[in-house]
């Protein structure tokens, strides 16, 4: 399969996305993450534009080792003087030179004739050559130029010195059938084209980005622009991640591949949402929240029968640890049946008969069900659970400049013991003393807390979640003092937890039924 370049330009076009401003720290750690992702080339962003911007640029570009680092310059000396300057210290450097060629652009912002066009960036390519061996050319708005002239600023590009050319659709414009045909002629039209790559960088405002750009693979293009999570100007740019994931999974019709390391595809998405602030929608290609999620019944029912009835894309492809099965109004009897088991119940056949019926009841009120609502709805009618383990006294000892510490007594069935630990904070200090008196091994799965009543005297309700095994079982605790409902919560799961591990079949005979 024949090699595809990724350059990511979330450093630069990314950054003009509104209401991002990266810093240099920022820019760095998101191109070091850029760097593990596998990216070839990072366009690190635009020199002249600010100084800060040139010392952003300098960082990354003295940072990255294993990528070419690219700097933004428009057709000017003074650019292409400054991006020199950001650039030093690079391993592998670039400059991308940039000059609009589209007739509206040479009439209303350049005021510029075809040849004035020509001469320009042939001179700039020139003067950049004497200090770049890597040169990309970008005639900008190149999907609105007449194809013909697109020809000649290619070969005059390839006559310069240019070592990519690069095809944009500036403003979403362009058809993938249109924008295909672009990158077809110049292959078939320009003379030295074999010399160079060619590179496609693609805009959203049509919601084609993506298409476009593969549309460009299919017709020649050697290298693909875009971004993570596909931010950008407007409507954003090409999602480097939805090309890299259609050329791995759709690698039979495109017979193209990246370099990309697409288990690093989650955590990147992650970092840049982030630090520039712009939420991923969950309905996002590859990964958004929904990307792996299941709440349809007959969904569900294929996933867990077999996972490509429905997923193309495996999400341990893109470093997630598995699908989601979302249980809602929609989901059907057999996602419940193996909820009920990955949370540790396991009912009789009637049982679960009663149970979806009431899960069905609440699903219609409530538009998320969680874990712990299930859970709630399981053992809200389970008989009293037996008290192996009684909070007596609490006491925690806390300051800001030492440890905490917390003591407390426990009434078993020899007596009453005392422990005292030290933890992270006083929670965890409560919990670390329960399970020195008690000896139970368990895995504090979740902690919340939540007000039931107002007022500065408000009760304090505590819920958690602990597992020992395939066992888990939930906690309640209920107190005005929210370190004494903690310490409750979780020695109530501990009971809860220790009479369903003595009497498995228990799990069986649930009021439910």
């Amino acid at each position: 399969m024949r090699k595809i370049y990724i350059f990511d330009t979330t450093l630069r076009d990314g950054e003009q996305s509104p209401g991002v401003n990266l810093n240099t720290k920022e820019k760095v750690e998101i191109a070091l993450q850029l760097e593990k992702l596998g990216v070839d080339r990072i366009e690190a962003g635009f020199p002249a534009a600010s100084p800060g911007d040139l010392a952003a640029v300098n960082a990354v570009a003295r940072a990255i080792k294993n990528a070419s680092v690219i700097g933004l310059s428009r057709s000017r000396e003074q650019d292409i003087d400054a991006a020199r300057e950001a650039l030093q210290g690079a391993q592998d450097p670039c400059l991308h030179l940039f000059l609009a060629t589209s007739p509206i652009h040479r009439k209303h912002k350049l005021r510029m004739e075809k040849e004035q066009v020509l001469e320009t960036a042939e001179k700039a390519i020139r003067y950049a050559k004497r200090y770049f061996d890597k040169i990309e050319f970008s005639p900008e708005d190149a999907g609105r130029t007449e194809l013909d002239f697109l020809c000649e600023v290619t070969a005059m590009a390839i006559r310069a010195g240019a070592t990519v050319v690069n095809i944009p659709d500036t403003v979403g414009y362009m058809t993938p059938s249109e924008f295909g045909n672009i990158f077809k002629t110049l292959k078939n039209e320009v003379v030295g084209i074999e010399k160079i790559q060619l590179s496609a960088h693609c805009h959203d405002d049509l919601g084609m980005a993506t298409a476009n750009a593969l549309a460009a693979i299919l017709n020649g293009a050697d290298q693909i622009e875009g971004t993570i999570n596909g931010i950008g100007e407007r409507a954003g740019n090409t999602a480097i991640e939805e090309v890299a994931m259609t050329l791995a999974t759709r690698a039979d019709f495109f017979q193209a591949t990246t370099s990309l390391q697409l288990t690093e595809i989650a955590k990147t998405s992650r970092l840049v949402s982030k630090l520039t602030g712009m939420v991923v929608p969950g309905n996002k290609a590859i990964v958004g929240a929904n990307a792996f999620a299941h709440e349809s019944g007959i969904h569900q029912d294929g996933m867990l029968k077999e996972k490509t009835t429905y997923e193309i894309i495996s999400p341990e492809t893109i470093g997630l640890k598995e699908s989601k099965l979302v249980l809602g109004k929609h989901s059907g009897r057999h996602a419940f049946r193996e909820k009920l088991i990955d949370l540790g119940y396991e009912l009789e056949e009637e049982a679960v008969n009663v149970a979806f019926a009431k899960f069905k009841d609440l699903a219609d009120k409530k538009k998320d069900v969680s874990d712990e609502d299930i859970r709630a709805l399981l053992e809200e009618k389970l008989i009293d659970t037996p008290e192996v383990y009684t909070l007596e006294t609490l006491q925690v000892n806390y300051g800001n400049q030492s440890v905490p510490g917390a003591t407390v007594s426990i009434r078993t069935a020899e007596g009453v013991a005392e422990k005292t630990a030290a933890g992270n904070g006083s929670v965890d200090a409560i919990y670390n003393a329960i399970d020195a008196v008690t000896g139970e091994a368990v895995e504090l799965e979740d902690y919340s807390i939540k007000s039931v009543t107002q007022g500065k005297d408000a009760l304090g309700e505590v819920h958690v979640v602990l597992k020992q095994d395939d066992v888990s079982a939930q906690g309640r605790g209920l107190s005005t003092d929210i370190l004494e409902a903690s310490a409750r919560a979780y020695i109530d799961a501990l009971n809860r937890l220790i009479e369903k591990r003595k009497s498995p079949g228990r799990r069986d005979k649930m009021s439910l039924i």
